[in-house]
């Protein structure tokens, strides 16, 4: 019995590695200009060509992964004799881990000897992506289904994510702030960050002028809060802004020394909610 990783299309991993590893990946849903589709690591909806169209005034949105079709992926998976490891999408920002928990339970009443076990991210894009990334590591490299759960949920809130936005406009779409503070933002040009706290849940940070200055501080979060840099891979995930993205790994690689850097296109249903223009650096710390 082998062990089958299976996790949601907004991990933003490269598809590369997806694929490499023989990952699962259950899509969520965009809905753009009308249209319904696939949210998959940018084959149906090609990243560029997503931005664009929200760059060009489409308002998409967002649906989670279903019941149904988590049961199916499952159960196929159970009848290949191997044993799941869901690795999902922070519950406090979607829906689809709970999806997933109800058909765990539809499996385990029909065969009580499956063996499925799912893990709340806590974590978004490339930060739930990097404890799928941690956990294919390990498992390629021995470790028991138990011992991969248990790195995981011990190191899940040592995820830290630091997250900045273009346009406060997709924040405010999203609820996330307020129509005043996305108009007073808008005017003084302020570049807010983000992160995530314990429970999963998108949270302000810092306030800054200027792209430049808050790529930097994106950098410098890195050097101050990460922890075993020299044997971290650090993972920075962009919205249709790669020159930025390669200008925060260039500064990060000026500050620290890591193991390896991924860098990757935030896919649409995460960039739905950040807009164009989102970018972010994920890495290990002592806590959030």
């Amino acid at each position: 019995m082998g062990i089958k990783i299976i996790t949601d299309s907004a991990c933003d991993l490269p598809i590369e590695y997806v694929k490499k590893n023989n990952i699962e990946i259950v899509s969520l849903t965009v809905n753009i200009n009308g249209e319904f589709l696939k949210d998959d690591l940018g084959q149906t909806l090609k990243y560029d060509e997503f931005y664009k169209m929200v760059r060009e005034g489409a308002m998409p949105s967002t649906a989670q992964v279903n019941v149904a079709t988590f049961e199916e992926v499952f159960k196929k998976t159970i009848e290949n004799g191997d044993s799941i490891l869901y690795i999902g999408l922070s519950s406090a920002l979607s829906g689809t881990f709970n999806s997933a928990n109800i058909a765990k339970q539809m499996i385990l009443e029909e065969s009580r000897e499956a063996v499925i076990e799912i893990i709340d991210s806590l974590s978004a894009s490339l930060g739930e992506g990097a404890l799928v990334y941690y956990a294919c590591e390990m498992i390629k490299n021995g470790a028991t289904l138990e011992e991969t759960v248990n790195f995981v949920e011990n190191n899940k809130r040592k995820v830290i994510h630091a997250i900045t936005v273009d346009d406060l406009n997709h924040l405010k779409r999203g609820g996330r702030i307020s129509a005043s503070v996305a108009v007073i933002g808008g005017l003084l040009g302020i570049k807010p960050t983000l992160t995530l706290d314990d429970n999963g849940v998108v949270v302000p940070g810092e306030k800054i002028k200027e792209r430049k200055k808050v790529i930097k501080y994106l950098a410098e979060e890195v050097k101050t809060k990460g922890i075993n840099l020299e044997n971290q891979t650090i993972f920075i995930c962009h919205a249709d802004c790669k020159k930025d993205a390669e200008e925060l790994k260039t500064m990060i690689l000026e500050k620290v020394k890591v193991k390896n850097i991924i860098l990757n296109s935030m896919g649409a249903v995460i960039g739905t909610h950040g807009g164009p223009g989102t970018l972010a650096v994920v890495f290990m710390g002592e806590n959030r």
